[in-house]
């Protein structure tokens, strides 16, 4: 019996904006001088994104929404410093809808009933508070009171599949369970102005979105097909442990985000793949969280894949940026819905966190099949009909 995503259900905040407007607001700020714009310039136009979702409706300039409670983050077109309780609280407000949004949206493509779930996991780094995520999704959801909760908190972009191993543990042990796995990452409040360039590159690529995914071993449960997960592998890179940090300070939290992640991955990621793999050989399609377009041209060029290997990866860096957990199970989701990638396909994950740590997965695409009138399969499973 397969332990299988039998469906995966996105969310975004309402405001978009583009990659351009971002780039401009951060290069007006006072103060920036010549040398620091050049760079927001570099790194805001090399990013490969073109927009962005924010839970900050402020940075839209046609959007006539007020500021976020006590959070306000723009003032005449000047970037404020929030200090973090007023940043976590617009968390708290903005978080639970997403997470419920995404789960309903993945329940209903499941076609399998909130009271069928019997655990839920959530992922989150940008944001703390408790009762938690998890709490809210069973009160928002209508789920039993019974769930089991589990919260995965502040592994960073690399923490939807240990999320997904967790759900493949607990169904091994309960093949009857239903677990929803839900990322929400609100990264966009966490920005401020800085001539740093590691902050640069930080403002120029995160991003907020929420993701869930359905997944069981019960195959009475749901629709047919998904993605059977097969194993999953977790390494630690001989260096990177300064190099890609998240820390909690006084005005939101803190990102390291250093040039020498993309060359860490670069220079390591074959080793790490290559000992995940071992003899099972390269999966026929690849879901790489898109931490950057540099990362993406990294390990493109370091496993030796073809330049379509990461159009998924690609378009989704492209369309919604690095929005940390969720952005993998948006890429997931986009092969899931491929055509293209036929029944027993098989998938490669990766994903990269601070440390720096490598997650992988392996997963095999199931498509759905005709199935028999419920009649047919109760003759079937009950033997031959004699005279």
């Amino acid at each position: 019996m397969s332990t299988r995503i039998v469906s995966i259900g996105t969310a975004v905040p309402p405001t978009r904006i583009g990659q351009e407007r971002v780039r401009d607001l951060f290069a007006a700020q006072p103060g920036v001088d010549r040398l620091t714009r050049r760079l927001i310039h570099a790194a805001f136009d090399a990013s490969a994104i073109e927009s962005r979702h924010t839970v900050l409706a402020e940075l839209d300039p046609g959007s006539d929404a007020q500021p976020g409670g006590d959070a306000s983050f723009i003032d005449g077109g000047t970037l404020l410093s929030p200090t973090t309780g007023p940043r976590n609280d617009l968390y708290i407000r903005a978080a639970p809808g997403l997470c419920a949004e995404a789960a309903r949206s993945a329940l209903a493509d499941a076609e399998i009933e909130a009271s069928a779930v019997t655990h839920v996991v959530t992922v989150s780094c940008t944001g703390f508070y408790a009762p938690g995520p998890d709490y809210r999704l069973v009160r928002d959801l209508g789920l039993p009171t019974t769930v089991e909760r589990y919260h995965l908190g502040f592994i960073g972009c690399a923490a939807a599949l240990p999320g997904l191993r967790l759900a493949s543990r607990i169904t091994a042990a309960q093949p009857g369970a239903v677990v929803l796995v839900v990322c929400a990452e609100l990264c966009s409040l966490h920005i401020r102005a800085s001539s740093d360039p590691q902050q640069i590159v930080a403002a120029s690529v995160f991003a907020d979105g929420a993701a869930a995914a359905v997944v069981t071993a019960d195959p009475d449960r749901g629709r047919a097909g998904g993605l059977e997960l097969d194993r999953f592998g977790t390494a630690l890179t001989g260096e990177g442990e300064k190099d890609m940090v998240w820390t909690i300070g006084d005005n939101g939290f803190e990102m390291i985000l250093s040039a020498e992640v993309p060359r860490i991955i670069g220079r390591e990621i074959r080793s790490a793949v290559d000992r995940f793999l071992g003899s099972d050989g390269s999966p026929d399609a690849w879901a790489v969280h898109p931490g950057g377009r540099s990362v993406l041209d990294r390990v493109e060029s370091g496993l030796d894949l073809t330049p379509d290997s990461l159009d998924r990866s690609r378009g989704v860096l492209r369309d919604y940026g690095n929005m940390s957990s969720a952005t993998i199970l948006f890429i997931l989701r986009a092969l899931l819905q491929d055509e293209a990638i036929g029944d027993g396909a098989r998938v490669g994950a990766l994903a990269f966190g601070p440390g720096l740590t490598v997650e992988s997965a392996l997963l095999t695409k199931r498509t759905p099949t005709a199935t028999p009138p419920a009649g047919a399969r109760e003759m079937a499973a009950s033997g031959p009909v004699r005279a």
